[in-house]
């Protein structure tokens, strides 16, 4: 027999943490008004905030177009695919190599805690478990429901600190003093490093990270927090963002967003010999520094960190490295490092590559 109830009566995190116990099998399916909402549970742990197969509002991939990792043309891409082949979205994104396994486990994980900290705050609906309605596909990730919850339970607490320090949207923020080479970054701070300049809003900088909300909000506290960043001004709402600047958006490709990032890598290097942070994603490459000089070989780190950008969208490194120039990666001034130059050969068929710093 299914469990059933309204939630004035058992909270979620109630419900779930029985769920747990128990270690049950199932889909819970929650409602309140208009919205919908569900949560697969597989031996007492969280496997989804989805259903199987791919909705038009499918959660991850809504999600995964929100963090720029996919762009509006590959999510029309995989829906076509989809609607011929009935292929559920996971098995699409792995097998059309859209994401990596790993990739994938780290973004359904990110994915199911942000609908889990909006569900725990329902206060009303309704609720269904159904034991016989059970996640089809071998799950990619098997979330405890205790440490989810208090996940949950953590970010919603968070989040009110968050609403007070940016209770206005229309606060520009600007950079105030970068970090010290010795301080470690997470991604979400490098991230919005690459869009604070000073012009834009609070809201403009949320809207165009590539972060849920939550996550772009919670790294802007930390930031303000260790006076990295600060609020610069106000513009009224409905006014326009000066005539030289553009409010960020996010970009019509994935390409665009990996250009960006390099873009911002290279700004990033020329002002301070910032040591760079340690990729996301698996290289390996054959490196010789022959260089000695720090800003020199500050640029290297980071030209490698736009080849493995440029590996990621195309599967392989640049034949030459001119290629970066010419895709409009970089600029010829920003590979440029006298009186020495850089020496490039890619190596196993584009799987590695070498590259050092040679005199004239």
């Amino acid at each position: 027999m299914a469990l059933q109830g309204n939630l004035r009566d058992f909270s979620l995190t109630e419900i779930l943490q029985l769920l747990g116990t128990q270690k049950k099998t199932g889909c819970l399916s929650l409602e309140w008004n208009t919205e919908r909402a569900q949560v697969h549970i597989v031996d007492g742990r969280v496997v989804a905030t989805r259903d199987p197969g791919m909705s038009a509002d499918d959660p991850l991939l809504a999600f995964l177009v929100k963090v720029h990792r996919l762009s509006d043309e590959q999510r029309r891409g995989l829906v076509s695919i989809h609607r011929e082949s009935g292929r559920d979205l996971e098995d699409l994104l792995v097998n059309g190599r859209y994401l990596d396994t790993e990739e994938l486990q780290a973004f359904i994980e990110r994915q199911v805690l942000n609908d889990l900290m909006s569900l725990v705050r329902w206060e009303n609906g309704s609720y269904r478990f159904d034991p016989k309605k059970t996640w089809p596909h071998p799950p990619y990730v098997k979330l405890s429901m205790e440490g989810a919850l208090i996940e949950a339970a953590r970010r919603v607490d968070e989040q009110r600190r968050y609403v007070l320090q940016f209770k206005d949207p229309y606060q520009l923020l600007g950079v105030r003093d970068l970090p010290d080479p010795d301080e470690p970054l997470s991604e979400e701070e490098k991230e919005l490093f690459g869009i604070i300049d000073g012009h834009h809003t609070v809201a403009e900088v949320v809207c165009a990270a590539p972060l849920s909300e939550y996550e772009a909000y919670e790294a802007l506290h930390r930031m303000l927090e260790a006076k990295w960043i600060e609020i610069v001004g106000r513009r009224d709402p409905g006014a326009s963002a000066p005539a030289d600047t553009e409010a960020p958006r996010r970009p019509a490709t994935r390409v665009s967003l990996l250009h960006e990032i390099a873009v911002a890598c290279l700004v990033l290097v020329s002002m301070v010999a910032l040591p760079v942070a340690s990729h996301r994603w698996k290289t390996h490459v054959d490196a010789r520094d022959t260089g000695t000089d720090l800003f020199a070989r500050q640029r290297m780190a980071v030209v490698r960190e736009v080849l493995d950008l440029y590996r990621r969208e195309h599967g392989r490194y640049p034949e030459r490295l001119a290629q970066l120039v010419e895709d409009d990666w970089v600029r010829a001034d920003q590979l440029a490092m006298p009186p020495q130059r850089l020496h490039y050969r890619p190596l196993d068929h584009g799987g590695r590559y070498q590259l050092d710093l040679q005199g004239d």
